[in-house]
C-alpha cells in the first residue's frame, strides 16, 4: 500500500467510525465482484441494491396469494385493494408534498405521457415544449411523439437549452433566459431535477418560478433526484413531476414509478386525461358504471389496479428512508462526495476531471468523471475498474459515473474506488 493509500484509508476509517448511518449498510444485500469478493457498489444511480426486508415483503404477498387467493384483496396484514395508498405518505415526505398529490403507479415514461396528456395543451400560438439539449433519450422520444400526436414537428416546436460551448453544466440563467425569450410560444417546460450524465442538480425553485411567471406549465423528471437530493415540490409549485423507483429508492428492477400533481389541479375541472377504473371514485368504483368520475388528487390519474408484487420491495426501502431521516442522509451524501473530490484532487488531478458541479447545492450522490486522454482510454479504465470489483457505470461519450449512496456506501468504499482508479491509470 502506498503512502497516499494509507492516508486515505485511515481518513475513511475515521469518517466511517463517526457515521450515524453506518448500521444501514447491513440492511442491504450488496453484490459480489471479482473472485466472489464483495464489490464496491457505486451504481445506485442506475439500480439500487436489494434491501434485506424486500424478500419478506414479497414473500408476504406470495403467502397471502397462496392462502387467501382473491380474498387477499380485502384480508391479511396488507390487503391488496388499498395497497398503493400506504406509499403516499413516505413518497410525499421524499418529494416535499401533500400525500394527496402523489401516487405510485406505472413506470416513468408511461407516467410522463399521462402527465403530458393532461398538461401539454398546445395552441397555434403556443405549441412549443422546452427541454434540455441532450435530455435522457426516453424523455426526448416521449416529447417528440407528443408533439407529433398534436400535429407539430419537433424541428418547429421543440426548443432546447444546453451548456455553453466548452462547458458541461447548464447555467440557471441560460435556462431562465430561454424561458423568457420563448414565453410567447411555450406550452410546456420539462426538465430533469438532476441531469443524468453530469449529475448536476438544477435550481428547480428558480426555474419553476420563471415558468410560472409566464403562466407556462412546468413539469420535472425526478428520476435521478428522488431519494438523492432534498425536494420541495409543494413549495416550488410545478404542475407535475414524475420519477422512477429503481435507482436511489432501491425498489428493484422495473420498480413501480411515481407521479406528483400540484394541489392546484387536485380537483381538475375540465382537465383532459386518459382514464382507467383505478382512477375512478372509490365509493362507486365497483358499481361498474359507464361514466368516469376521477378521484381528487394524483390518484385520479391511475389506470389499473396496483401491481402488488412489484410494489412490495419499495415498501422495504421507503421504511429505511424514513428511519434514517432525510437530513442525516443528505449530510452523509455530501460528506461522501466531498471526500471523493478531496481524494481525486490529491491523487488524480492531472488524470481525471470531475464534471459534476462542486457546489453542494448543485450535486447529489453522483459524481461524473472524465478520464483525461480521450474516450478510448476512458473505456479501458472503466472496464478495468469493473474487473477489479468497482461497479459504477458508463455514459457516452466518455463519462464514468459513481454514486456513493448514504444508506449503504461508506467513505471506505470511496477510498477503495479512488485507489483502484489510481492503480488502473498507473498500468494503462
Amino acid at each position: 500500500m502506498t503512502r497516499a493509500s494509507e492516508v486515505q484509508t485511515s481518513g475513511a476509517a475515521a469518517l466511517d467510525a463517526a457515521d450515524p448511518l453506518a448500521r444501514f449498510r447491513a440492511r442491504f444485500e450488496l453484490p459480489v465482484g471479482a473472485g466472489a469478493l464483495p464489490a464496491t457498489y457505486l451504481c445506485g444511480n442506475s439500480l439500487g441494491p436489494l434491501p434485506h426486508d424486500a424478500r419478506r415483503r414479497v414473500n408476504e404477498v406470495l403467502d397471502d396469494w397462496s392462502q387467501r387467493a382473491v380474498l387477499g384483496h380485502h384480508d391479511g396484514p396488507r390487503p391488496w385493494l388499498p395497497y398503493h395508498e400506504a406509499f403516499a405518505a413516505p413518497l410525499a415526505r421524499l418529494v416535499g408534498a401533500d400525500p394527496r398529490d402523489v401516487v405510485l403507479m406505472n413506470l416513468l415514461t408511461v407516467n410522463l405521457h399521462l402527465m403530458m396528456v393532461s398538461f401539454y395543451r398546445p395552441t397555434p400560438a403556443r405549441p412549443a415544449i422546452l427541454i434540455e439539449r441532450g435530455a435522457f433519450p426516453s424523455d426526448q422520444y416521449a416529447v417528440a411523439s407528443q408533439l407529433r400526436f398534436h400535429g407539430y414537428e419537433p424541428d418547429d416546436a421543440l426548443i432546447t437549452v444546453g451548456p455553453r460551448d466548452g462547458e458541461d453544466i447548464l447555467r440557471t440563467e441560460d435556462v431562465i433566459d430561454a424561458i423568457d425569450a420563448n414565453a410567447g410560444r411555450l406550452a410546456l417546460v420539462l426538465l430533469p431535477g438532476v441531469q443524468y450524465r453530469t449529475g448536476q442538480v438544477l435550481d428547480m425553485a428558480r426555474i419553476t418560478a420563471a415558468a410560472r411567471r409566464h403562466a407556462i406549465v412546468i413539469g420535472w423528471d425526478l428520476a435521478h433526484a428522488v431519494g438523492n437530493v432534498p425536494l420541495a415540490l409543494a413549495e416550488w409549485g410545478p404542475d407535475f413531476a414524475v420519477w422512477c423507483s429503481y435507482k436511489y429508492l432501491c425498489g428493484g428492477p422495473g420498480a413501480v414509478a411515481g407521479a406528483y400533481v400540484s394541489e392546484r389541479h387536485r380537483v381538475a375541472h375540465g382537465l383532459p386525461r386518459f382514464a382507467g377504473w383505478w382512477g375512478h371514485d372509490k365509493a362507486t368504483r365497483f358499481e361498474m358504471g359507464p361514466d368516469f368520475k376521477p378521484l381528487a388528487g394524483a390518484e385520479g390519474w391511475q389506470l389499473s389496479n396496483p401491481p402488488v408484487l412489484a410494489m412490495a420491495p419499495l415498501a422495504a426501502s421507503l421504511a429505511l428512508y424514513d428511519e434514517a431521516g432525510q437530513g442525516r442522509l443528505r449530510d452523509k451524501s455530501l460528506s461522501l462526495t466531498r471526500f471523493a473530490l478531496e481524494l481525486l484532487d490529491a491523487r488524480l488531478s492531472t488524470r481525471v476531471e470531475c464534471i459534476t458541479p462542486r457546489a453542494a447545492e448543485q450535486r447529489g450522490c453522483q459524481l461524473s468523471l472524465r478520464v483525461l486522454g480521450g474516450a478510448a482510454l476512458a473505456r479501458r479504465v472503466f472496464a478495468a475498474l469493473s474487473a477489479r470489483g468497482v461497479i459504477g457505470d458508463w455514459r457516452e461519450p466518455d463519462v464514468i459515473r459513481i454514486a456513493p449512496h448514504p444508506l449503504y456506501n461508506s467513505h471506505s468504499d470511496v477510498a477503495t474506488c479512488v485507489t483502484e482508479l489510481a492503480r488502473v491509470l498507473e498500468t494503462l
